[in-house]
């Protein structure tokens, strides 16, 4: 008896394990795609220009150098390109969650005529591309005299789609909250912002962690609007400013946009290992998938 029964449990152990190692094959195979370009970015980002296009190709060099890194502050000013975009993102993340955070609260536990309206027009903005209100919103900026400016790029990013999304996050959140919590607040005297404030709001670090990432993230992609909005090289954002790594007959200087691109990718990259735990957390507690 107690043979079978030692069997029987081995049994279902070792179908984990195998299923364990197919599903660890399956996810190091499908990585490869997006791993390899993001090696191969770093590799060539320390090579000479030469050895970039050598045949065939190598993934490290034995000379490794920093020089193009170098060049990518000296050929243009990319150290306040760099500083652009993360303030610009900053800013743009606080007020996101400050918008965000308060309009997905009132949706979650307001009830007041047509709510339900107002949310749908509401998500109407994520289906609604950028490029279809750009010109409609430059000519609004120039009779403001805000073209050239960082503040077209921080309204139009902390007050458009990604606030949309945002705004659904944190509502779906906030729904999931027993609402038992609230009436202990009101017991104790707390008014809606009160109870925003003190209650609901320290309980939503998952979801605010998963706007913050996700809106960090937009910002610091944004090229379109950069490109439309900006024409001093001293305000450029870093997409914008890496594809200004020419040389004086137009063609790409790839070691050097190569460095300047790996500085660009890491921080997000050292970002999102650090709060993955927190960004996956945030999206299961609204429902997204």
């Amino acid at each position: 008896m107690r043979t079978e029964r030692t069997g029987t449990r081995r049994k279902p152990a070792i179908g984990r394990l195998v299923r364990r190692g197919l599903l660890i094959i399956a996810l190091s195979v499908l990585a490869v795609p997006f791993v390899v370009p993001t090696v191969w970015m770093v590799a060539a980002s320390v090579k000479p220009l030469a050895e970039i296009f050598a045949a065939p190709p190598t993934l490290w060099t034995e000379a490794p150098t920093l020089a193009a890194y170098a060049e990518a502050f000296t050929f243009q000013p990319f150290a306040r390109q760099y500083a652009n975009s993360v303030y610009i993102a900053i800013v743009v993340t606080v007020i996101t969650l400050l918008v965000s955070s308060l309009a997905g609260y009132a949706f979650a536990r307001i009830r007041f005529p047509g709510a339900n309206a107002l949310f749908l027009v509401v998500l109407v903005g994520l289906l609604v591309p950028s490029e279809v209100t750009i010109v409609p919103l430059f000519q609004l900026f120039k009779q403001f005299g805000m073209i050239n400016t960082h503040w077209t790029l921080i309204l139009v990013t902390s007050l458009a789609a990604p606030c949309v999304l945002a705004t659904f996050i944190m509502r779906q959140f906030f729904i999931a909250l027993p609402i038992e919590l609230e009436e202990a607040g009101r017991l104790d005297g707390l008014g809606r912002p009160g109870l925003w404030l003190r209650i609901s709001l320290p309980l939503a670090k998952p979801a605010l962690s998963a706007v913050a990432i996700l809106t960090f993230l937009s910002s610091w992609n944004l090229y379109l609007e950069p490109t439309v909005y900006l024409t001093s090289p001293e305000l450029f954002t870093l997409p914008q400013a890496l594809t200004r790594f020419t040389d004086a007959y137009g063609g790409e200087m790839w070691n050097t946009q190569l460095a300047a691109a790996t500085l660009t990718v890491l921080p997000m990259l050292i970002v999102f290992v650090v709060a993955q735990r927190q960004f996956v957390e945030g999206l299961a507690h609204s429902g997204l998938k």
